[in-house]
């Protein structure tokens, strides 16, 4: 299969693009390298430099692929309640670009890389995809039009589409050194340092924390899935939602350090639980999750103290 994965330079899309070599499939890495790093494009690999908003771009790398996995985004709720016109032009334009431009390519199936963000902070927890969405931040906004267009797409035009809900991914490869780093590699960095982990709120907040290893899979099955399959919506998570205070406690015991976290205000668009409902991607899709939240820590701390 010869396969496009957008943002295939970042976090999640290098792994993805692992994946697909490692099981024998042609890929394209398509990145402008903004927050990607090209030391995560696989040798491989054919990398098209380009952003999701230049048409011109985006047709060169759509050209002959038969799947697309639309991994490129501008994420962080923070960056987008600071600049919620970028978020929206890369995260909304920039997937309507991809979906017509695959649409046009005669692409057979575009997998999109949404966000458990969309819901808001639902009352239902574990949250299932049938849950009203709410979202607080642009970008929250931003993955939920995604969604739709993603699912207009499939029931106007020839493309299969699906849209997975990703929930708080994690693992090697995230950085704590970005401009808008993650909890875990942020906790991890300083608990390694030896210095105190800032807390925004007062840790109670909880997330439905994913391996890396994981989402990839969830990929892999929803762009093989059936054909009924398309338009749907899943979300991609353990279903056991962790608080940030657990989190701490679990990086301390593989760390083998007493966590001992400055706490601050929470900031602004954030929500305080979120647990995945997950059984429709189970049922539909065949996918379950392999990496418990302890193990994909202590694989982490690995990845961090050896780079």
């Amino acid at each position: 299969m010869q396969a496009l994965v957008t943002g295939g330079a970042g976090f999640i899309g290098s792994h993805l693009v692992d994946a697909l070599l490692a099981r024998g499939d042609t890929v394209r890495v398509f990145d402008d390298l903004s927050t990607g790093r090209r030391e995560n494009v696989h040798a491989e690999s054919e990398l098209v430099e380009g952003s999701v908003v230049d048409e011109d771009a985006v047709r060169r790398a759509v050209a002959g692929c038969e799947v697309v996995f639309h991994q490129s985004a501008l994420g962080a709720v923070a960056r987008s309640v600071a600049d919620p016109r970028t978020s929206d032009r890369v995260n909304v334009h920039g997937t309507l670009t991809v979906l017509t431009l695959a649409r046009d390519a005669g692409v057979r199936r575009v997998v999109f890389a949404s966000s458990s963000s969309v819901y808001g902070g639902a009352a239902v927890v574990p949250t299932p995809e049938t849950v009203p969405t709410r979202p607080r931040s642009p970008y929250a906004v931003s993955k939920l039009a995604g969604e739709w267009y993603t699912r207009v797409f499939a029931e106007l035009y020839d493309v299969e589409t699906v849209a997975l809900r990703y929930f708080n991914v994690f693992g090697p490869r995230q950085r704590p050194d970005s401009t808008y780093a993650a909890v875990i590699p942020l906790f991890t960095a300083a608990l390694l340092a030896d210095e105190r982990p800032t807390v925004h709120g007062d840790g109670t907040q909880s997330r439905d924390f994913t391996y890396v290893s994981d989402v990839v899979a969830a990929n892999l099955l929803a762009a093989g899935g059936p054909p009924e399959t398309s338009s749907e919506v899943f979300n991609v998570a353990p279903g056991a939602g962790s608080s940030l205070l657990d989190l701490l406690a679990g990086l301390g015991r593989v760390i083998g350090v007493e966590p001992d976290p400055v706490f601050v205000e929470p900031r602004a668009g954030d929500i305080h639980t979120s647990c995945a409902d997950a059984s429709k991607a189970r049922t539909q899709l065949g996918w379950a999750p392999e990496v418990t939240f302890e193990d994909g820590l202590a694989r982490y701390v690995d990845w961090l103290r050896s780079g």
